[in-house]
């Protein structure tokens, strides 16, 4: 009950798709979603693989609370070893194709190989196929979808793909959902690329059973009413993720014009604010926000551009609304490249949506190259005669899209920050750990979200830790190990139960429990998800360690290590991660070589994976 006991495989190389029983023994200990895909991934890949080879799998997975009536249900990950790292990764997307794949009856979908041609994966319930997908290779997400519906006529199938960028192997595609959702980061859709798989489409009836239905009805009743009633909640309702913008901005930790500075002159231009107003040509930049599948918090944004902006003038195809700002877009397309155009930004997240594309590592990107194009390592010849200075919105509309097709000096931004910078001798000014580029939060002020960048299994990340906090109590490194792991191991269980993060602004993890034991076999407690989240962080760590990744590649780029914050609230200090990574190490019963213990992988029923480390 909750899971559908069922893994669907698919083995492009010979052409086939057969469906096996999902090992049960593996979802009492990993929940589902990040965890199993997680345990999948390391039974059926060497960790020193190719990441764009056949032999790389790439593992879509649902939890036992997707398609349910949970709120935010529509959740599901893709796991696969990252093209952007060289590490595990782990990606999370919502809309609705997660719940529609549940439906079909699975709880993971396996892909591996390589087709010799383009092809998609049709799902409908028991009849899976592989069709051809010649005409579409080359085409948007935008029209794959829309091609991909009316050739099966059906309105209500669900379609996951990649544009060129996938194709092409841009390192950091995404897999893009209901046209604007997306498994956005590490570079996902470069390995869907790699295997000449265009799209994966779904289309299902069986419903998800639970274990206890009217109990969990009163259960999810409970919960449900404790998250919409949660000021946190209505916050995301009211202005998106938009308003962390106003918040950094404050604090001092706003990354701006690729993290030289904390603070941005421009902010005003581009935040909650100024996205609801009315400009001088009487448009609104926000239409209305947008929901997930079984979403009560609808924190999406549905935006469209002024369509006298130079981005779309005689360009009616975008003049329609699509996808908003976030803060993570926002802040990748304003700050940190210095563009306080709303509309510029706007239209640069079209081209995420539209073509595949990771929006935090395209502008983080952006970024590096401003910086080495006002150097001078970079000139105005190879940039295609753009003006790569920060400030310039033409410079980010033009580079989103040549990006997203592959073109001109978009093959260069193609390679994400740390090949980029390393191009042009000064990976310094790569703001990357493990070779993702790092999202809003600047960590000499927000010092545990830099131990969590630091040692995030999938690279920088900030989803998979929190620490905001107590972050925003204390601007030093005091006493940010012990919170950055244990959330760390709730985040994972999270994932794993196949819900929004967001739910744990209002839930902990006795909610989430309460309504995973009512629907699913067995007794589930804080204590179990807890654990397994334990399990499954460190199961991830030993996947890096096996695919070459060492305790050197826990660290942060040298400007947050040395150069002081300029301004904010943390003015002259740097990130103290000197001081919190080997608390951390200690912390998570690992060696000071960042390697878990014998003992601990005992403890967490991972004794097979025990690596034998000097202490």
């Amino acid at each position: 009950m909750g899971w559908q006991r069922k893994v669907l495989r698919v083995d492009l190389t010979a052409g086939t798709c057969e469906s096996e029983p999902l090992n049960m023994q593996w979802a009492a200990q990993y929940v589902g979603g990040r965890g199993l895909a997680t345990r999948y991934l390391v039974d059926n890949v060497d960790p020193a693989v190719d990441p764009l080879s056949p032999d790389n799998a790439l593992v879509f997975a649902t939890g036992p609370l997707s398609g349910t009536l949970v709120s935010t249900s529509g959740r599901y990950c893709v796991v696969t070893k990252g093209p952007l790292t060289g590490a595990i990764a782990c990606s999370n997307s919502g809309g609705k194709f997660g719940a529609e794949l549940k439906y079909c009856g699975y709880d993971l979908l396996i892909i591996q190989g390589r087709s010799e041609k383009p092809v998609y994966l049709l799902i409908e319930d028991d009849e899976v196929s592989l069709e051809d997908a010649s005409d579409l290779w080359g085409e948007t997400v935008w029209k794959t979808e829309e091609t991909i519906k009316a050739r099966h006529r059906s309105e209500d199938m669900k379609v996951a793909s990649i544009g060129v960028a996938g194709e092409r192997g841009v390192y950091y595609a995404c897999i893009v959902n209901d046209l604007h959702r997306a498994a956005g980061r590490s570079g996902v859709g470069a390995v869907m690329g790699s295997k000449n798989l265009k799209a994966v489409a779904a289309r299902g009836t069986r419903g998800v059973k639970v274990k206890e239905p009217t109990r969990f009805m009163q259960v999810v009743d409970e919960k449900n009413r404790k998250l919409f009633e949660h000021g946190s909640r209505r916050a995301l309702m009211r202005y998106g993720t938009l308003s962390m913008i106003d918040v950094m901005q404050k604090f001092g930790g706003l990354p701006t014009n690729n993290f030289q500075k904390v603070q941005f002159e421009g902010v005003d231009r581009i935040n909650p604010k100024a996205v609801v107003e009315t400009n001088r040509n009487g448009h609104k930049n926000l239409l209305t926000n947008k929901a997930c599948f079984g979403c009560t918090i609808a924190c999406g944004r549905i935006a469209h551009i002024d369509p006298n902006h130079f981005s779309v003038v005689n360009r009616q195809e975008y003049w329609h609304a699509s996808g908003g700002l976030e803060y993570e877009t926002a802040f990748a397309f304003g700050p940190a490249v210095g563009v306080d155009d709303l509309d510029a930004l706007t239209f640069a997240g079209y081209m995420m949506n539209e073509h595949g594309m990771d929006p935090i590592s395209f502008g983080v990107t952006l970024a590096a190259a401003m910086e080495l194009y006002e150097l001078g390592l970079i000139t105005r010849e190879q940039t295609d005669g753009i003006d790569l200075r920060f400030g310039n919105a033409e410079a980010l509309t033009v580079m989103a899209e040549k990006t997203g097709k592959y073109e001109g000096f978009g093959r260069e931004l193609a390679l994400g920050s740390k090949r980029l910078c390393e191009k042009y001798g000064r990976p310094d000014l790569a703001m990357v750990v493990k070779g993702q580029e790092f999202a809003g939060y600047d960590s000499r002020a927000l010092q545990g979200m830099g131990l969590g960048y630091a040692t995030g299994n999938r690279g920088a990340c900030h989803l998979k830790h929190d620490t905001f906090d107590v972050d925003m109590e204390d601007v030093s490194g005091k006493g940010k190990a012990k919170p950055c792991k244990h959330s760390q191991d709730d985040i994972a269980a999270i994932d794993s139960a196949g819900i929004c993060l967001f739910t744990a602004s209002a839930w902990d993890l006795d909610d989430i429990a309460a309504q995973v034991d009512a629907a699913c076999e067995g007794s589930w407690t804080a204590e179990r998800l807890h654990d397994a989240g334990e399990r499954i962080w460190n199961l991830e760590r030993l996947f890096n360690l096996r695919a070459g990744l060492t305790a050197a590649d826990d660290t942060l780029p040298p400007r947050l290590l040395k150069e002081p914050a300029p301004s904010g609230t943390a003015k002259g200090k740097v990130c103290e991660l000197d001081v919190m990574l080997p608390e951390y190490y200690a912390e998570r019963g690992w060696t000071a070589n960042g390697v878990p213990t014998p003992d601990l992988l005992r403890r967490l029923k991972l004794e097979d994976f025990i690596i034998e480390s000097p202490a």
